[in-house]
C-alpha cells in the first residue's frame, strides 16, 4: 500500500452525514427541553412539575445516559456498531413516544430515563464509526464536522422546542424524534457499513452498577438540598453516600482486569486534559443554559419561539467556527485554541453576573454569540485530542470517555448550578412572601415558576410579588453564573499546563500511543 492511499471507506462522508442525523437526536433532546421547562412547570398548560422535577428531567436522562456509555461501548464493539445503532434508535424514539404523553412528572422522568438507554447505545457508536471509516489524516477534519454537530444542535433545540411549543402542546418537543429515528434508522441500514472490535472488553457489570448507584445518590442529595435546604440528614447522607460508591467505583475499576472506565488512563496528561476540558466546560454551559430558560420566558417576558430565536447567535457561532477549528490546531495548536475558546466561554458566563432584568436584549445575544465561539473552539481540539491518544481500534474507550464525562459534568451543572439558584433565591424572597396566605407562600418560595402561579391567585398584590421574585432570581441568577465562570476559568489553568501545544512538522494524528497506561488499552 502506497503511504498517500487512503484508507477510508468510499462512502465515508455520507456514512457521517447519517451519523450526524444520528447524534442530533441524541443532542437535540436534551437542549430542546431546556425551552420548555417554564411550560412543564405551569400546572395547566404542562405538568405543574416543581424545580427538582425539572431538574430531574434532565438528570434522569443525563445520569443513565452517563452511567452506559461504557458498558454499550463495549457492547458495540463486540456485538457490532451499526447493529447496536440501529436497536439505539429504536429505543430511544419508543422512549420519546412514552415522553410526549407522560402524564405526571414522575412519568416523564422515567422515560427520559429510558431515552438515556437509546442515547447511550446512539453516541458512543457514532464515533467510533468515524474513526473505523475515516482514513487517520482526514480523522480531524470528521471529528470536527461531528464536535460542530454536537455544539449545532445544542443551539438547534431551544429554537425548534420553542417554534413547537408555539403552536402545540409540550409533548410535540418529545414526538419531534420520531420521524427523525425513523429516517435514522433507514439510512443506517442502508449506508453504515457493519464494523467490530477484533479483541473486544469484557463487561464490567459492577462498576456499572456503582457509577450509576454512586451518581444518582450524589445528584439527588445536591438536588434535594437544593430545593428544600442542605440542613437535613438525608440530604448529607446522600451525597456522602454517593461519594463513597464513586470512591468504590474507582478503586474497583483500579483492580478489575475489565474496567469500564480505566481510570489509569487519566495518569496521561494528553488524555486527561482534554476530559478535563470537556467536563468543566458542559457543566458551567448546561447549568447556565438551565435558569437562562426561566430568565428570558418569565423575568424578560418572552415567549417560548422568541427564547429560542435567542440563542440563534450561540448557533451562528457554531455552525461557523467548529468546523474551522481543526485547521486552527494544526496551525496553532490544541492548547493555544482551547485556551481562547475557555477565555471567551469564561467572560460570556462570568458576565451574567451583571445581567439584570433591563439590560438590554442585545448584550444577551453578544454574551451567547462569545459563548458558542468559545466553545466551538473547544470541543473539536480537546476530542481529537482524547481520540488521538489510542489506537484506532480502541476508538470507543476515547469517545466513551469524553461522552461519559460530558454528560456526567453536564447533570452535575445543572443539580449543582440549580441548587445554587434554588437556595440563593429561597433565602432572598422570604421576608416578600412571609405575609401570603400558605398555599402560595410555598408556591412562591420554591421557585419563581411558582411565584408567578401564585401571583395569578393573587389580584391586586401579584405586581409585588412578581418584581420580588424577578428580583430574588436574579440575585441568585448573579451567583450560579459566577460560579459557572470559575469553573470555566479553571479549564484555562489545565489547558496552559498540560493539553499539547503547536505540533511537530509532519502527520501528527497516526502518532503511536506510547505511554503504558495507553499501550495497556491496545
Amino acid at each position: 500500500m502506497q503511504p498517500h492511499e487512503n484508507t477510508g471507506h468510499p462512502r465515508r462522508w455520507a456514512i457521517l452525514g447519517v451519523l450526524v442525523i444520528s447524534l442530533l437526536v441524541v443532542v437535540l433532546d436534551n437542549t430542546i427541553l431546556n425551552v420548555a421547562l417554564r411550560t412543564l412547570a405551569d400546572p395547566v398548560h404542562g405538568l405543574g412539575a416543581s424545580q427538582g422535577e425539572l431538574e430531574w428531567s434532565i438528570n434522569s436522562y443525563t445520569l443513565v445516559f452517563a452511567g452506559l456509555l461504557f458498558t454499550f461501548g463495549v457492547l458495540g464493539d463486540r456485538a457490532g456498531r451499526k447493529r447496536f445503532l440501529v436497536a439505539g434508535l429504536i429505543i430511544f424514539g419508543l422512549a420519546s413516544l412514552l415522553s410526549a404523553y407522560a402524564q405526571s412528572p414522575a412519568q416523564l422522568i422515567g422515560a427520559r430515563a429510558l431515552m438515556g438507554v437509546g442515547g447511550a447505545a446512539i453516541m458512543p457508536v457514532t464515533l467510533s464509526i468515524i474513526s473505523n471509516v475515516f482514513d487517520p489524516r482526514e480523522r480531524g477534519r470528521a471529528i470536527g464536522i461531528w464536535a460542530g454537530a454536537v455544539g449545532l444542535a445544542v443551539a438547534i433545540g431551544p429554537i425548534l422546542g420553542g417554534a413547537l411549543l408555539e403552536h402545540y402542546w409540550w409533548g410535540s418537543v418529545f414526538l419531534i424524534n420520531v420521524p427523525v429515528v425513523a429516517i435514522g434508522v433507514v439510512l443506517v441500514a442502508v449506508l453504515v457499513p457493519e464494523s467490530r472490535d477484533p479483541n473486544p472488553g469484557r463487561v464490567d457489570l459492577l462498576g456499572v452498577l456503582l457509577s450509576v448507584v454512586g451518581l444518582v445518590a450524589l445528584t439527588y442529595g445536591i438536588i434535594d438540598g437544593g430545593e428544600h435546604g442542605f440542613d437535613r440528614p438525608l440530604v448529607w447522607v446522600s451525597i456522602l453516600g454517593g461519594l463513597a460508591v464513586l470512591g468504590w467505583f474507582i478503586r474497583h475499576e483500579l483492580r478489575s482486569e475489565h474496567p469500564s472506565l480505566d481510570v489509569r488512563l487519566f495518569r496521561v496528561p494528553r488524555f486527561a486534559a482534554p476530559v478535563a476540558l470537556v467536563g468543566l466546560v458542559f457543566f458551567a454551559a448546561m447549568g447556565v443554559m438551565f435558569f437562562n430558560a426561566f430568565y428570558l420566558q418569565l423575568v424578560r417576558g418572552y415567549s417560548p419561539l422568541e427564547t429560542g430565536l435567542l440563542f440563534l447567535p450561540f448557533a451562528a457561532a457554531q455552525l461557523f467556527f467548529a468546523p474551522r477549528s481543526a485547521a486552527m490546531v494544526r496551525r496553532f495548536g490544541g492548547r493555544a485554541v482551547a485556551v481562547v475558546g475557555l477565555v471567551l466561554t469564561a467572560v460570556a458566563l462570568g458576565a451574567f453576573v451583571f445581567v439584570d432584568e433591563v439590560t438590554p436584549i442585545w448584550v444577551v445575544l453578544v454574551l451567547t454569540f462569545l459563548q458558542g465561539t468559545g466553545m466551538a473552539n473547544i470541543m473539536p481540539p480537546a476530542t481529537e485530542s482524547i481520540m488521538s491518544a489510542l489506537p484506532r481500534e480502541k476508538a470507543g474507550v476515547g469517545s466513551a470517555v469524553s461522552n461519559t464525562v460530558r454528560q456526567v459534568a453536564g447533570a452535575l451543572g445543572v443539580a449543582v448550578l440549580g441548587s445554587v439558584l434554588s437556595a440563593v433565591y429561597r433565602e432572598d424572597i422570604a421576608s416578600a412572601v412571609a405575609g401570603l396566605p400558605g398555599p402560595a407562600r410555598d408556591a412562591a418560595d420554591e421557585s419563581i415558576s411558582g411565584a408567578y402561579a401564585a401571583a395569578a391567585q393573587l389580584g391586586p398584590a401579584a405586581p409585588k410579588l412578581i418584581a420580588a421574585a424577578n428580583d430574588s432570581f436574579v440575585a441568585a441568577m448573579h451567583w450560579a453564573a459566577g460560579l459557572s465562570a470559575v469553573v470555566a476559568a479553571l479549564g484555562i489553568l489545565i489547558a496552559l499546563r498540560w493539553m499539547p501545544g503547536r505540533p511537530a512538522a509532519g502527520p501528527t494524528e497516526a502518532r503511536p500511543a506510547v505511554e503504558p497506561e495507553l499501550a495497556g488499552t491496545a
